[in-house]
């Protein structure tokens, strides 16, 4: 079909996007998506349904990263699928807290204030467990939590644990003011994962005449004329084709999109010109920095047989606490796992990880040629910033604690790294780079701002500077990271777009 608006990127946005703009008939929109399509009454893949754990390769785009100069790469998942990075995650609905929102409006972007996300945010879910002025009930996306009588005995011991050390029991991680360890909000239910697809592109949305759906179909470039947009070539099974197009929203995550810019010739000059591309709009901070949770992981034996299985759901509780002299409130996670595989070992461990809510430091993305099959190089820099270090040693320190306390003392015993460089703060930092990675909250990579801020690449609606007609609504305009996973806030931003768009105004 012909459309007014091609959506590119099928996944927590843009699959959001596309289903609220056409809920008026007047709005036609053409969603497009590399990777594959399951409708209503298709078999959905299990690893697409299974919400206890990350599917980490079957829908996936193959991209790897460094976490910190001199290590190995190791995989960056990000869904290829339509339902994106929502369709394959670990179903944690954790959407931020007012202040993460605030920092926005405080910059400038005062649309984008709490109180101005909060009714978007509510729009979204269907709280099972918690009915107040904070949650929705009505929304598309079931969020509940794991009862005491769900919880695996590692979940349930680091609960205990957290309390015998002084901290509250929190039963809603979504409240303004988060403190203390409960269960994680999650959006799934009996262990099935409840995407933006699973709940926004149902049998109904998809019934309607000015919305189209086209799958495995990648985006080579946007293509302007006196600098507006006038279509896309695309590619589908081989064969390239233009599409016209009156309007562009590009939503296909913070490491496509900036690439799908920088091949149409929108970004720093210097890399523009460099991969060969005509340059239509010199936009500096087009993938100058990459946002993302840094964190790391301290792993433990089972002392008995049988008390960590990869059947268990990988997350279901959290500790969110502040760090040491830091100005954000609940800062940082704490999280336990309930298995993670090790190669050679006779039986399943565990881990306690942390992500550090409010880094200090960014990573970057390098992109080596404008070929849209290659992969753009991803470096996180995960902890080189002293300050995160900080916060990610003292969890760790942390995490020690909790798992000497009473509930949990005799349940295992520490695999890596061994107890004595867990005894203490000067040797955990120097151990802890070799266990540092990403929270896979990519983020940041086409920041809005206020007209006239030279690190922005969009405004607060998401307009491309320099060009018309080309939107960015996705992870990659976040100007900040949020203080906890980005994927509601991701859904929200497609809530916001796809109202914009249905009324006109974009």
């Amino acid at each position: 079909m012909s459309a007014e608006t091609i959506v590119v990127g099928a996944g927590s946005a843009g699959a959001i996007i596309a289903a609220r703009a056409t809920e008026r008939d007047d709005r036609e929109v053409l969603l497009l998506e590399a990777g594959p399509d399951y409708p209503p009454g298709a078999q959905l893949p299990r690893d697409l349904v299974d919400g206890t754990r990350n599917s980490m390769s079957a829908h996936d785009w193959g991209y790897s990263y460094m976490p910190m100069p001199g290590l190995s790469r190791f995989v960056f998942p990000r869904g290829r699928v339509v339902g994106g990075s929502s369709a394959v995650n670990t179903c944690i609905a954790l959407r931020g807290q007012p202040y993460d929102y605030d920092e926005w409006a405080d910059r400038g972007l005062t649309e984008w204030s709490f109180e101005a996300c909060l009714p978007a945010l509510k729009r979204l879910e269907h709280d099972l467990d918690v009915n107040n002025r904070w949650h929705g009930q009505d929304g598309p996306i079931p969020i509940r939590r794991h009862a005491p009588e769900e919880l695996v005995p590692w979940q349930a011991a680091f609960v205990e644990g957290c309390q015998t050390l002084g901290f509250p029991f929190c039963l809603d991680q979504n409240d303004p003011e988060p403190f203390g360890v409960g269960p994680q909000p999650m959006n799934k239910v009996g262990g099935e994962r409840m995407s933006a697809a699973r709940c926004y592109l149902t049998e109904e949305v998809r019934r309607r005449k000015n919305l189209g759906i086209r799958a495995s179909t990648i985006v080579r470039r946007v293509l302007f004329r006196n600098r507006k947009v006038v279509g896309l070539e695309v590619e589908t099974k081989g064969q390239v084709e233009v599409l016209p197009a009156d309007r562009v929203i590009l939503s296909a995550g913070a490491i496509a999109t900036p690439g799908v810019l920088i091949r149409s010739g929108i970004g720093p000059r210097e890399t523009v010109e460099r991969l060969g591309v005509e340059l239509v709009s010199d936009v500096p901070a087009v993938g100058a920095r990459l946002l993302d949770h840094p964190g790391a992981a301290v792993l433990f034996m089972p002392r008995t047989w049988g008390f960590s299985k990869i059947t268990d759901p990988l997350i279901q509780t959290v500790l969110r606490y502040t760090s040491e002299g830091s100005q954000y409130p609940s800062d940082m996670q704490l999280q336990p796992a309930s298995f993670f595989p090790w190669p050679g070992l006779p039986m399943p461990i565990v881990a306690i990880s942390c992500c550090v809510g409010k880094p200090s430091g960014a990573g970057r993305l390098l992109f080596k040629s404008a070929d849209p099959h290659d992969k753009p190089v991803i470096d996180g820099n995960c902890l080189v910033h002293p300050e995160d270090r900080a916060r990610a040693t003292e969890a760790m320190e942390l995490a020690w604690r909790v798992v000497r306390s009473k509930p949990m003392r005799n349940l295992v015993y520490p695999l890596w790294p061994a107890e004595r460089t867990l005894r203490g703060r000067e040797a955990i930092s120097a151990w802890i780079g070799l266990s540092c990675g990403s929270g896979y909250h990519p983020s940041g990579t086409v920041p809005m701002g206020p007209e006239g801020d030279p690190e922005a690449a969009v405004d607060g609606r998401g307009r491309v500077r320099g060009v018309s007609g080309l939107i960015i609504a996705d992870a990659s305009i976040m100007p900040t990271i949020p203080s906890t996973n980005t994927n509601v806030t991701a859904l929200m931003i497609g809530e916001r777009f796809g109202e914009w768009l249905r009324e006109g105004a974009l």
